[in-house]
């Protein structure tokens, strides 16, 4: 994860208008939210910042909300057949969010064992009927857009939190 913010920060200090910018699954080393916080952050200051040409793919749906607040964004996808329990890949781009997710199909294509898939499968319709019973998200919803703060850099200003005595310590460790 490291290395992964550690690229993306290099990108975020250089990239210009006349860059092209590829950004592949950014956040997928740390927790959903922090991985969400994290991409989505990434996406607007590529917007409105630093303006590069982006492609940015993702498995976060709720960044298929930043065409709205940008108009140079856009979303497309690659389609894709259900066929049976499987998948085929077109290899088409198509304008558009992708409508679902297929992580289960690539699953099953990459080689996982049919006993892990077929726990998958259960575990899965277990936590969308878990979801619409108690009204809980375990997972976002597909279009759900984030609820955080319209002014990204509001955060930015806020006056940072007392060291505690083992950040304290810490800072006086000399590597």
């Amino acid at each position: 994860f490291m290395v992964e913010m550690t690229e993306a920060a290099a990108i975020l200090h250089r990239a210009t208008p006349n860059s092209l910018v590829l950004m592949d699954e950014i956040g997928r080393g740390t927790s959903t939210f922090d991985g969400l916080a994290l991409a989505w952050v990434i996406a607007r200051h590529l917007l409105s910042h630093n303006r590069s040409h982006t492609l940015f793919a993702t498995h976060y749906f709720e960044l298929t909300q930043l065409p709205q607040e940008f108009a140079q964004a856009a979303n497309v996808h690659l389609s894709a057949v259900e066929h049976g329990d499987g998948i085929v890949f077109l290899h088409a781009v198509q304008e558009g969010p992708a409508s679902q997710s297929y992580g289960l199909q690539v699953a099953q294509l990459a080689g996982v064992p049919q006993p892990v898939i077929r726990a998958a499968r259960k575990r899965l319709a277990w936590l969308e009927q878990h979801s619409a019973d108690t009204g809980a998200t375990p997972q976002l919803d597909l279009f759900a857009l984030p609820s955080d703060p319209s002014d990204d850099d509001a955060a930015e200003a806020a006056a940072p939190a007392a060291p505690s005595a083992l950040a304290e310590a810490l800072d006086g460790i000399d590597p």
